[in-house]
């Protein structure tokens, strides 16, 4: 912008005859910017590849490339099609006029000229351009701004996530790393869903992103859970009994209250949603709703599925993990019952991917 303001703005004029170049190119001095006359489109393309015009005054009647046919081209370039175009023709019907505007052009002046008003139109078509560079200008670091802005506030709301995992993981050290496995594969599955086309408009990019943070809270509830209950040596008490399965409301709650504090945290919300649901069946038969099929959210029957796969064959109690390829006949074996089908059916083709994590 600082070269715009310091350096006299530069017109390009095309014409084939010389007398015309000659009085436009006084014209254009005597307004105190630089001219630069070329009798031919194709001359013209060498001047604006040397050095780009800031405006551009165009004959229509020439030979090989006509006027019309080169506005056309300019207009389909990228580094060319906001250079304002004005045409400069004996043409003065109503319909050659209309043609140019349509092609792109944002004036028209009729030879002969009058230097009034072809020093008028220069002037203000000269102003709107450097206006509409200075918005672009403008446009471009309120972008960033927005961008940076945008960037900070996700940095913070993941490491707010962070934080509240790493307070679940001080609980029991036990389970940092299931839950790292969870939130990794929980985006391995949702990257591999996004391919399939009943869930391609459910699991945007940014549902990915979300989830695989978002499953590190599945158990959050536990934290609010005595010590009794939670490091009981029969895991029964845990998973079965009422008192253990209030961690999925007791975990919801908490985020809830942690989300209405801070406001538009997609991954608290996301978060709550897996916290509540994620001990939901298929068919109904799970805690704490009964919730059934599609009424559970999708990121809870996700992570249902990979919390599951993930406590069988890297066990956190004293029960014995089981293999990979148990753990997935079991796994299929409630396809339809307590995990969807469709998830199933795609976890499957992941397993081998499941291992390596």
């Amino acid at each position: 912008m600082d070269n715009i303001s310091l350096t006299p703005p530069n017109i390009l004029v095309v014409d084939d005859v010389n007398a015309n170049l000659i009085v436009l190119s006084e014209i254009i001095r005597n307004a105190g910017y630089i001219a630069r006359p070329v009798t031919s489109a194709n001359q013209a393309i060498s001047a604006i590849e040397a050095l780009t015009p800031n405006l551009i005054l165009l004959d229509i009647s020439m030979p090989e490339i006509d006027g019309f046919v080169f506005c056309a081209m300019l207009k389909k370039n990228a580094i060319t099609r906001d250079i304002p175009v004005i045409f400069i023709s004996a043409l003065n019907a109503t319909e050659d006029k209309i043609k140019g505007f349509r092609l792109g052009a944002v004036d028209f002046i009729a030879k002969p000229f009058e230097v009034e008003e072809v020093t008028l139109r220069i002037n203000t078509h000269l102003k709107m351009y450097k206006m509409q560079q200075e918005l672009e200008i403008y446009n471009k670091k309120l972008y960033k701004i927005i961008n940076d802005q945008i960037r900070k506030i996700y940095e913070e709301q993941k490491n707010l996530v962070y934080v509240l995992s790493k307070v679940c993981a001080a609980r029991d050290q036990s389970i940092a790393t299931h839950l790292e496995r969870v939130g990794k594969n929980s985006r391995l599955l949702a990257m591999s869903l996004q391919l399939s086309s009943k869930y391609r408009e459910h699991i945007t990019n940014s549902f990915v992103d979300t989830i695989e943070l978002a499953a590190y809270l599945h158990d959050f509830g536990k934290i609010a859970i005595s010590d009794i209950g939670l490091f009981h040596k029969e895991e029964i008490i845990l998973k079965e009994n009422d008192f253990g399965k209030t961690h999925t409301t007791m975990g919801a709650n908490i985020l809830q209250e942690i989300s209405s504090i801070i406001e538009n945290n997609e991954f608290i919300k996301m978060a709550i949603d897996i916290a509540r649901y994620h001990h939901e069946e298929w068919n109904g038969s799970g805690y704490p709703t009964g919730a059934s099929g599609t009424a559970i959210p999708l990121s809870a029957r996700i992570v249902s599925i990979v919390d599951q796969y993930d406590l069988m064959v890297n066990s956190q109690t004293e029960k014995p993990s089981v293999t990979h390829e148990l753990c997935m006949d079991i796994i299929n074996s409630k396809s339809g019952s307590q995990f969807d089908p469709d998830i199933v059916a795609v976890f499957n083709k992941i397993q081998s991917q499941l291992k390596k994590v």
